[in-house]
Formats: C-alpha cells, structure tokens, sequence
C-alpha cells in the first residue's frame, strides 16, 4: 500500500496485517521496573504461565485459561513479580504499527487485550509498595538556605517618624479625656437628646469629650440602640427618660 506525506512517497508493509498480537496494559511501575531490570538483554524480562482446566466442557469459556505473568530479576524492590492476566475480546479493533528507518510497518491485528492486578500470592509486596507511594506523597520537602551577605532590612526614617507621630496624637486625646461625675455626664446627655434624637457614640465621644467606654456604659443604662430602619447606627433616650426629659423642659 502506498502512502504519500511531505512531498515524499513511501510504503506500508502489511505482510503482517493478520497476525494475531496481545494488547497487555502495563502498570506504570512495572513498566519502569521492567526499563530498569539487571536481567542481561539476551534473557526475557518476564514469562507467561497459561493454566487450562480440563474439566471444563465449553472451549469458549474465557475462564477456561488462567494468564499469569512473572517478572524476572532480583531488583525489583516492593514491586510485585506475579501479575494476573485478565483477557477480554471485546475491544475495538486495532492494529499494532513500527517504525524503522523511515519504513513503516503493519505488525498485526489486536485479538485480545489484557488488564494486569497484582497475584493473590503478590497482596503482601503490592501493599508494601502501595503505603510507600503514599508516605513519599504525603512527605513535605523542605529546603533550608543560608544567606550570607546580606544587609538587614531597615525601615525608612519617613515611615518610623509617621507611626511614632500616630502615638503621640492618640495618647494626647486620651490625656485630655478626663471622666466626668456620673450624675453631671446624665444632665449632658438629657440635653444633647433634647437636641436631637439620635446620636452616634462617635458623635458623642467628640461633643462631651469623655472617654470611650465611660460613654458606653452611660448609653447602655439610658439609651436604645438602633440596629435597622433610617436611624441605623445610632442611640436614642430609652422611652422611660424620654418623658422625664420632657417633664424637666416642660417644667
């Protein structure tokens, strides 16, 4: 059969195109044992052992023949030597393909497909492999570096300058934030309210000059806090010294 491509011609052999060839899915670790094996190039890396039962009456029966494949060499670690053979037939129909020197070539056509587990007398080695790979999975490199030569790391004079400035400024205010008598803050407050209705903490915080938590706790006995609707945010008279704030104006 003759196949054009970049302006050149060449040939596919397909002498071989009825050759009966295996597919054998090969986990991945053992094709990189297989890559990696001692056994010299002349001697086969593995061996496939069929076993036919003779009691069985039906040929066609895929359970007639049992495949097992044996991994050759001794340096092979964790990883299992005895694989079982699963055959299946029903695949898609494929064709195995070579490429030599420019010369490509039709290898055979694929009858049957085998999927690889471990042996049943291979479960010990296949689980020691298996709690390896997830140890090295779970194992955090961490690389310690020396640097030398290096100089420290100095903040710039503006930025120093600004935060010490921030303090000064906070410690200030709160100097100047002296508490007053209890009874005196509670006219204050009546008469702000008489004002207005509504009032922040931050809003009061500037209008009496008292600290901070000293305002909360006069908020928390005399007034209400808004959690919705238009006056979200801010406080107003409990309804009670409502209408003796208003019987003190009135009087």
């Amino acid at each position: 059969m003759e196949e054009g491509g970049s302006g050149n011609s060449g040939y596919v052999d397909t002498s071989k195109a009825d050759k009966a060839v295996w597919l054998m899915k090969c986990p991945s670790v053992v094709s990189r044992a297989l890559q990696s094996s001692s056994v010299p190039n002349d001697l086969p890396v593995a061996k496939v052992i069929v076993s036919i039962d003779p009691l069985c009456s039906d040929p066609e029966d895929p359970s007639i023949r049992q495949f097992t494949m044996e991994l050759s060499g001794s340096d092979l670690g964790n990883v299992p030597k005895c694989f079982s053979m699963d055959m299946s037939k029903e695949i898609v129909p494929m064709s195995v393909f070579s490429e030599n020197e420019g010369k490509i070539t039709v290898e055979g056509k694929i009858h049957n497909k085998f999927d690889m587990r471990p042996h049943y007398d291979a479960i010990e080695s296949y689980g020691k492999l298996c709690r390896e790979r997830t140890d090295r999975s779970m194992t955090k490199t961490r690389q310690i570096q020396v640097i030398g030569n290096e100089r420290p790391i100095i903040p710039m004079p503006g930025i120093t300058h600004t935060q010490e400035k921030k303090k000064v400024v906070v410690k200030g205010s709160e100097t100047k934030r002296t508490r007053r008598d209890r009874g005196e803050m509670e006219d204050i407050m009546f008469k702000l309210f008489e004002q207005q209705p509504n009032w922040t903490l931050k809003e009061l915080v500037q209008k009496t000059d008292q600290p901070e938590q000293f305002m909360k706790d006069l908020l928390k006995d005399l007034c209400v806090y808004n959690n919705k609707g238009s006056n979200q945010g801010s406080y107003e008279l409990k309804p009670e010294y409502k209408r003796s704030a208003e019987d003190q104006s009135g009087s």
